[in-house]
């Protein structure tokens, strides 16, 4: 299987080839776990899925690496607007560690419900704060960095290439900036690496440092924590494309300045999902969760189904109109699918016939061409309504495309409408877990979980015998 990509810093779709024969390493920015995940966040991990699935089919060896950022960063890709985690517990009244693992579950609990594959390694700030400290001594060490008003900055200018990948000029940015943003700066595009003095006091979250009791910026997290795990050179950095012209080119000023070498080959970029008013965030409009879905009679399936009708590097506009012909879209599919199984016979032939072959070879084109998943969907209606390909036939083929696809295809229930007495899966390691930490007196945890759970659409009613879930109506 051919795979090819689009490279963000070539602006162009490359022929993929690992670094090293028959491994990817590959990095992808992952949650802040400060609130639940919307679902314009969802969209991001469910391409980076069809990606990792991609790569898996065609043969080669994966090394999926994810960042979860559980040190509080601020609000925008830059140096301003407020600490997210202190924010957060200003709001709830929860200690900052508690909303961190609160969070972290709630993401979990939503990308298993999506079918996407969790990262081989899902490395925590909190747990990496040595490895960035690190990484910042070897940069000052470089003659990198500076200390002003108490904070270690990376001065862009020691970088020729800053700004490569958004493909900034360097010296427009220098002439025509504010320099007013923040008087530290020597240049208003250098970047914080370690804050011991910030705007805000009795900060919870601070570690000991060379320069003083504080904590890190949340560029330096990325790059010190994607180099531990995959080394200084690697396959993919995966991101939404709001991290290109700020986090994603600070990455790489860093990275590459501490090393001397070039950080990573292949930059892939998911586009937005929108609405009416632009860019789906936390900030705007109705706060669209897969719950706030769930809620609404959606199955998580008609989501996945719904992201990979669009490709990835297209926006994709969300309504409540789009996501009703997702949902009867893919009702319909499994329709046709549950005929399938009906008409085929029992056992597969070893050797497909010519015409269920050319639909692999159709799909996987599709698919090894940039993601295409929204050909690859439509290869799949065609065939389950060719009539002149095997049922047994059809099932194999649908078995081999869902390992990209990741719907469920060959999985038939019985009736049409998901049963609500059933419990998923995932619910219910939660509500375990839940009576785990109650049995340990850690009642601050329990109560995590049943926010979680309930979040999600299930009442917990605890009885004499025991703690039963319902489905919440």
């Amino acid at each position: 299987m051919k795979i090819s990509l689009h490279n963000t810093m070539s602006r162009s779709i490359e022929p993929f080839e690992p670094l090293t024969n028959g491994l990817v390493r590959m990095y992808c920015c992952g949650p802040t776990v400060y609130n639940f995940a919307h679902i314009g966040n969802l969209r991001t991990y469910i391409f980076e899925d069809v990606l990792r699935r991609t790569l898996e089919y065609g043969g080669f060896s994966v090394k999926h690496v994810m960042n979860v950022t559980d040190v509080g960063h601020l609000t925008d890709d830059g140096d301003d607007g407020e600490d997210k985690m202190v924010k957060s517990s200003k709001e709830t009244g929860r200690d900052v560690y508690e909303i961190a693992r609160m969070y972290t579950d709630a993401f979990f609990s939503d990308t298993d419900a999506l079918h996407i594959l969790r990262p081989h390694v899902a490395c925590r700030a909190t747990q990496h704060i040595e490895d960035m400290i690190a990484l910042i001594k070897r940069l000052e060490e470089k003659g990198h960095t500076y200390v002003s008003g108490g904070n270690v900055y990376f001065s862009i200018d020691t970088f020729s290439r800053y700004g490569e990948l958004a493909k900034l000029n360097l010296e427009d940015l220098q002439s025509g900036a504010r320099i007013d943003v923040d008087a530290n700066k020597k240049n208003p595009k250098d970047f914080v690496l370690w804050f011991t003095k910030s705007k805000f006091e009795n900060q919870v979250m601070v570690w000991d440092s060379p320069w003083g009791k504080g904590y890190p910026g949340w560029h330096v997290e990325c790059s010190a924590m994607s180099m531990k795990y995959l080394g200084e050179s690697f396959d993919i950095h995966c991101g939404g494309i709001d991290h290109i012209p700020v986090h994603h080119t600070n990455e790489i000023a860093q990275s590459e300045a501490a090393t001397g070498k070039r950080w990573v080959k292949y930059w892939v970029h998911g586009e937005f999902l929108i609405n009416e008013t632009g860019k789906m965030s936390k900030s705007k409009g109705e706060f669209l969760t897969l719950t706030v879905l769930q809620k609404k009679g959606y199955d998580p399936m008609d989501y996945r189904y719904f992201c990979l009708g669009g490709h990835y590097r297209s926006q994709l506009v969300f309504s409540w109109k789009s996501m009703d012909s997702a949902k009867n879209g893919r009702k319909n599919l499994m329709k046709l699918i549950r005929g399938v199984h009906q008409d085929a016979t029992k056992a597969i032939h070893s050797d497909l016939s010519d015409s269920a072959q050319k639909y692999l070879d159709t799909f996987f084109g599709h698919l090894g061409n940039d993601l295409n998943a929204p050909r690859g969907l439509a290869t799949v209606w065609n065939l389950v309504k060719d009539n002149s390909v095997p049922a047994s036939d059809k099932l194999f083929c649908l078995g081999e495309m869902d390992k990209i696809l990741g719907l469920g295809l060959t999985v038939i229930e019985e009736s049409e409408e998901p049963s609500t007495g059933e419990i998923p899966e995932n619910i219910r390691a939660l509500v375990d877990e839940r009576i785990e930490a109650k049995s340990n007196k850690n009642y601050h945890r329990a109560d995590e979980l049943r926010a979680i759970v309930e979040e999600a659409g299930y009442k917990l009613t605890d009885t004499p015998d025991g703690t039963v879930v319902s489905k919440i109506v």
